[in-house]
C-alpha cells in the first residue's frame, strides 16, 4: 500500500510538473474568495514572475467583478468553487473566504489535484484540521498555510537569536495585538448574492447583510479578531518555542462593545504547554488606534534575556539593574512587512515546482488551530479546557 501510494504521489507530481511546463511556463493559479483580501493575495501573486491568475471565483457579484479586475482580461469567471476546480488550466488555487469555508475548500481542491495557499486560520473546528492532514498526506498535494511571518527576512533573524541561548530558558511568553474598531460595517448589497452558498457548512438563516459584511464577529463562521490575529500570533510562538500542540486553553473577555456582534472585540488566552511555558495573549480592538509596525508585540521571557518582536523589528535585552534596559541587539526595519506575503508566496511556489513542504505545513496551521478552537470554546464555556494529545479532543 505504501509503495502504490508513492507511486500515486510521484505521478501526480510529475503529471503538475509536465503542465507547469506548457506554453508559459507560468503556474496557472485561481483565486477563490474575492474580497479585499483575496484582491490583495491576487496582486502579490501576479508580481511573482512564476503565477498567473486563471480564473477568480467568489459568490457575490460585486467582489467578482472587482476580483477580475485585479486579476486582469484573461482570467476566468466562476460562481462556484467546484467549478473552478474543473478548469484544466489552474495548478494551484488560493483560499481567501471566510474561515468556515477554508476546511471543506482544501479538501476539493486537494481531491481535484490542485495544491492550495489558504489564508489563516487554516480551519474552524479542529476535527476539520485532521480531515485536512489527512487528506494532504493521501493527495501529495502542496498546501501551505498564510501565516506569513515563517518566510520574513526579520522573523527568520529573529528566531535565529531565539535558538542561540542567550535567553536561557524561558517559561513565560506574553503577547498582545491592540488597535480600535469603533464599530460594525454597516454596508448594503450591491449585487446578486448566492446567500445559500456562503453560508455553506454553517447553520442556515435568512439573508443577514450584518454577518454577510463582518462574519469575523459571529460564531459560526469565524471567532474574532481574537482568532484572526492569534493565528498569527500563536503560530509565531510555536515555531519559536519549538512547541506544537497546548496541554490547556483558558479564554476571558470583556463586554461586547460592537453593538450587532457575537464575538467580544476585547479578549485575552492563557495557553499552556507541555514544553513547560505559558503564553498569554491578549487583544483589544477598543484601544487607541497605532502605526501598524507598533500594533503587536511578543515578548520572550528569559532567565538571562528578553526578546520582543514587534511587526517590524526586535530587540533583545540581556538582564540588568539598569533603570533604562538598553538591547545587547535589535533590527529594525520599518515599512518592510509588505514583503513577508510576498516571500511566503515565493516560498508556496517554489514548493509547487519542487515538490517540498513549504515553510508553514497543514500540521503547523492545526496546531495554532487547535490553540484557537480551546480558546472559542474555553470562552463560550467559562472553563478552561484541556488538550487530550491521545485522543486529539477537547475535554472540559
Amino acid at each position: 500500500m505504501l509503495d502504490r501510494r508513492r507511486w500515486i504521489t510521484a505521478a501526480l507530481s510529475a503529471a503538475s510538473l509536465g503542465r507547469l511546463a506548457g506554453a508559459n511556463n507560468k503556474i496557472g493559479v485561481g483565486v477563490i474568495g474575492a474580497g479585499g483580501r483575496g484582491r490583495y493575495l491576487t496582486s502579490a501573486f501576479k508580481e511573482d514572475a512564476n503565477a498567473e491568475i486563471r480564473a477568480v471565483c467568489d459568490v457575490y457579484e460585486p467582489n467578482l467583478q472587482k476580483g477580475l479586475a485585479a486579476a486582469g482580461p484573461r482570467a476566468r469567471s466562476y460562481d462556484d468553487h467546484r467549478r473552478l476546480l474543473e478548469d484544466k488550466e489552474i495548478e494551484a488555487v488560493v483560499i481567501a473566504t471566510p474561515d468556515h469555508w477554508h476546511a471543506q475548500m482544501i479538501l476539493d481542491a486537494v481531491a481535484a489535484g490542485k495544491d492550495v495557499y489558504v489564508e489563516k486560520p487554516m480551519c474552524h473546528t479542529i476535527e476539520e484540521g485532521f480531515r485536512v492532514i489527512d487528506a494532504v498526506k493521501k493527495s501529495g498535494r502542496v498546501v501551505s498555510v498564510g501565516t506569513q511571518r515563517r518566510s520574513y527576512d526579520l522573523f527568520l533573524e529573529g528566531k535565529r537569536v531565539m535558538d542561540s541561548g542567550r535567553l536561557g530558558p524561558v517559561h513565560l511568553v506574553t503577547a498582545w495585538w491592540m488597535n480600535h474598531q469603533s464599530g460594525l460595517r454597516r454596508a448594503k448589497l450591491e449585487g446578486n448574492l448566492d446567500w445559500k452558498r456562503w453560508l455553506g457548512p454553517a447553520s442556515a438563516r435568512p439573508l443577514d447583510e450584518t454577518r454577510f459584511f463582518n462574519w469575523y464577529y459571529f460564531w459560526d463562521y469565524s471567532g474574532g479578531m481574537m482568532v484572526g490575529q492569534a493565528a498569527h500570533i500563536v503560530d509565531t510562538i510555536h515555531w519559536f518555542m519549538n512547541a506544537t500542540y497546548p496541554s490547556a486553553v483558558t479564554c476571558s473577555a470583556a463586554r461586547v462593545h460592537l453593538d450587532g456582534a457575537e464575538v467580544p472585540e476585547t479578549t485575552s488566552m492563557t495557553v499552556e504547554y507541555p514544553e513547560d511555558f505559558l503564553a498569554v495573549f491578549s487583544v483589544g480592538y477598543r484601544a487607541m488606534r497605532y502605526a501598524p509596525a507598533e500594533d503587536q508585540i511578543k515578548q520572550f521571557h528569559g532567565t538571562k534575556a528578553r526578546l520582543d518582536m514587534r511587526r517590524e523589528s526586535f530587540a533583545l535585552y540581556p538582564e540588568s539593574r539598569e533603570e533604562v534596559l538598553r538591547p545587547e541587539a535589535e533590527r529594525q526595519q520599518f515599512g518592510s512587512f509588505e514583503r513577508a506575503s510576498r516571500t511566503h508566496i515565493a516560498n508556496f511556489l517554489e514548493c509547487v515546482r519542487s515538490r517540498k513542504a513549504p515553510n508553514a505545513t497543514v500540521e503547523m496551521g492545526q496546531q495554532t488551530n487547535v490553540v484557537l478552537c480551546l480558546a472559542m470554546e474555553s470562552l463560550k464555556t467559562g472553563r478552561r479546557v484541556r488538550w487530550n494529545a491521545a485522543r486529539r479532543a477537547a475535554e472540559s
